[in-house]
């Protein structure tokens, strides 16, 4: 048999390349000889740059950059490798390693305070280095800054009422105390660059269905700190769309990450991509795929938003592309994961938990259940073929 394992992370508990490995060691007690590919997966948020650079065989880059809270955080990036297109000069970034919602204790989380600088940091250092083509995954933000502080680090300066340059890292309190901005020593390796984002979420700036609405509240911002987002969300796209002279903020995706989209369309020109097709494409999935009995793929929850861009979607679709099944290992199922197999050609999911236990429990054991499960899945699959 050919066997591709194809996962997602499962948050909290193993890597994307970790879950290829105890999915491995559940086959091997029952398929010992069989072809094995191994594929860590994601769709532009956590996990991204492990599995670009794993797939190209690229390098991984670690700095100290400025994390969400000001204060200095190791953080890193990707610089991938052999693959489709010029790949030699195309650096993976994860906003989420600089500026990530994990990085702030729980009872320090208010966007109001926090800032996408290191994420900033982390371009410049890139550019510095050569790279000029950039994939950036924009999920797990702790921020709403609209991406200023990442625009600080790359050279734009914002100023007061004064005309003075705001020195403090740009964050969603200070977007209301911006007056002007000049971006006349923006990094000139950017005019020379091209981003992409790798992001499915398709949220505009402001409003109802807006980044601080929609986003606000699990990072921390109580309702009527929500109000204040939102105005001074409102007062800093019209500085930045009337500098940079760009409509931004009714694009799909400027809501994305406390409006980092809106900010990377608007200084960087980027543009936006779905995240597990930018996957799929680096890692050569297609090929790598053919001839393939079985696909094993998995994350840490299934339910209906898995048809909407999620990992488990490009996958099925893949699979289904080539007529070889799919089956999903799911750290937890949804009440609704039913709806899954109304939008997707997947033919199984498995919870991965043998029973009733604390997400504790569950995350400390993950990687010994998720062998279990394999073992299970492919026995099952040994029998329709025995009978059938």
């Amino acid at each position: 048999m050919k066997i591709v394992i194809a996962p997602d992370s499962f948050k909290g508990s193993l890597t994307a390349t970790q879950a290829c490995d105890a999915i491995e060691a559940g086959l091997r007690r029952i398929v010992p000889d069989a072809e094995i590919v191994k594929i860590p997966m994601a769709d532009g948020g956590e996990g991204t740059v492990e599995s670009l650079v794993a797939a190209t065989g690229g390098h991984v880059c670690e700095l100290d950059v400025t994390g969400p809270l000001a204060e200095m955080v190791r953080a890193f990036y990707g610089i991938l490798g052999s693959g489709p297109g010029d790949q030699s000069r195309t650096a993976v970034i994860e906003m989420a390693a600089a500026a990530g919602l994990p990085q702030v204790p729980t009872d320090k989380r208010n966007p109001l305070y926090t800032t996408t600088y290191g994420f900033g940091e982390l371009i410049t250092h890139a550019l510095d280095n050569g790279c000029r083509n950039f994939i950036m995954g924009i999920g797990g933000s702790a921020t709403n800054d609209c991406g200023t502080g990442m625009a600080q680090a790359l050279g734009v300066k914002f100023l007061d009422r004064q005309g003075q340059t705001i020195t403090r890292c740009m964050t969603g309190e200070l977007m209301g105390q911006v007056n002007a901005i000049d971006i006349q020593k923006i990094n000139p390796h950017i005019s020379q660059s091209h981003f992409i984002i790798a992001c499915d979420v398709v949220n505009p700036l402001l409003g109802p269905h807006g980044a601080s609405y929609v986003y606000g509240p699990q990072k921390g911002a109580d309702e009527q700190t929500i109000k204040i987002l939102e105005s001074n969300m409102t007062h800093i796209i019209e500085i930045i769309e009337a500098q940079t002279h760009k409509s931004v903020r009714d694009v799909s995706g400027a809501g994305a990450a406390g409006g980092l989209g809106a900010g990377l369309m608007a200084f960087l020109n980027a543009q936006g991509r779905s995240g597990i097709d930018i996957v799929l494409k680096y890692s050569h999935f297609e090929q790598k795929i053919k001839g393939a009995d079985l696909i094993i793929t998995g994350e840490g929850k299934i339910d209906a938003t898995t048809v909407s861009g999620k990992t488990l979607s490009g996958i099925a679709r893949a699979g289904a592309n080539q007529s070889i099944p799919v089956i999903a290992l799911a750290g937890s199922s949804g009440p609704d994961a039913g709806q899954v197999f109304a939008g997707l050609p997947i033919h199984a999911i498995l919870s991965i938990c043998p029973g009733p236990m604390d997400l504790s429990q569950a995350l400390e054991h993950g990687a010994a259940y998720l062998a279990d499960t394999a073992e299970q899945a492919i026995r099952l699959v040994l029998l329709n073929i025995r009978y059938s």
